[in-house]
């Protein structure tokens, strides 16, 4: 495995990154509520503030930034890492945003699916048909947490669907090379499970509690945040407390750790012009890094 290169520092908690074309890099920062963007020399410009706590974000099909905003968080410094807690005091309920790269402009699209509302939203990823999935992971309060879901949204803005609930705390999302798997990391479990797609938007259950699949559960303490899936289907996901991504074959069979130096580890995407390069953001320490990575990346929908 290659070095790991720092693009980036001074960030607060980033996460969601995007790599665009001109080899910069679209990220959220978390605690300061912006969508900020990353130029390959470290250069930070802030494009939007979401308020709240984005997560999340991708690129759909006009060309626009979707974004879970989870609803923010209590913050905590231990050392030099800055650590996310509980629901805060202002908490005003998850979102689903869209903004306009060029404007900067945000917009709310989903606050909530049918009677229930949204808590946390926290990954997202589009299909080819332009509908996407995301996680809802909850919120956590002092004696209590909520419970997740997994659900399948459209840009219009009136087509929300709870695909799968309840998840213990859903994060990373992702979808096989051939679209015929969704992919989803459960942060305490440790867990990934998978849901064979039978088309846009559309499980096919099998008989277990969750409708879905088990493809691997971590030993140990390890804990699992976003993830990304490369051109080969292997799902690499961003595991927190032994920092770093965790390789996984898509029969699950075989893992594969590559540390990094934070136990905060919370995402990555793929870019370059051979979608070899990992982006990684390492939150705690508030840096984006990036390295060759041994296969190249899945290309995304948009």
């Amino acid at each position: 495995m290659s070095e790991i290169r720092e693009i980036a520092t001074g960030l607060q908690f980033p996460e969601g990154p995007i790599a665009l074309p001109d080899g910069s890099v679209l990220l959220v920062e978390i605690k300061r509520g912006t969508l900020t963007r990353v130029a390959p020399d470290g250069k930070q410009t802030i494009v939007a503030k979401t308020g709240g706590g984005p997560n999340g974000a991708a690129i759909g099909p006009d060309g626009k930034v979707y974004v879970c905003n989870n609803g923010g968080f209590e913050w905590h410094e231990a050392g030099a890492f800055l650590l996310p807690g509980n629901q805060p005091k202002d908490y005003a309920g998850g979102s689903i945003q869209r903004v306009d790269l060029e404007s900067g402009a945000v917009e709310t699209l989903y606050t909530k699916c049918g009677a229930h509302a949204l808590r946390g939203p926290n990954d997202l990823v589009f299909d080819r048909s332009g509908g996407f999935w995301f996680t809802d992971h909850g919120k956590t309060r002092e004696r209590d947490r909520d419970r997740g879901g997994l659900y399948y949204a459209r840009c219009d803005g009136a087509t929300l669907r709870e695909m799968v609930y309840p998840l213990d705390a859903p994060n990373g999302v992702g979808l096989s090379p051939d679209g015929s798997r969704v992919y989803v990391a459960e942060t305490h479990t440790g867990r990934v499970f998978f849901w064979d797609l039978s088309g846009p938007g559309e499980i096919r259950p099998h008989a277990s509690p969750n409708r879905g699949h088990l493809l691997v559960g971590l030993p140990g303490l390890q804990l699992l945040d976003s993830l990304a899936v490369d051109a080969v289907g292997n799902v690499c996901v961003a595991t927190l407390v032994n920092g770093g991504i965790t390789i996984i074959s898509p029969d699950g069979s075989t893992t594969r750790h590559v540390p990094m130096p934070d136990p905060l580890t919370t995402n990555l995407c793929f870019g370059g012009a051979d979608l070899q390069t990992a982006f990684i953001t390492l939150s705690g320490t508030g840096k984006l890094v990036a390295m060759r990575w041994p296969t190249p990346g899945l290309r995304l929908a948009f």
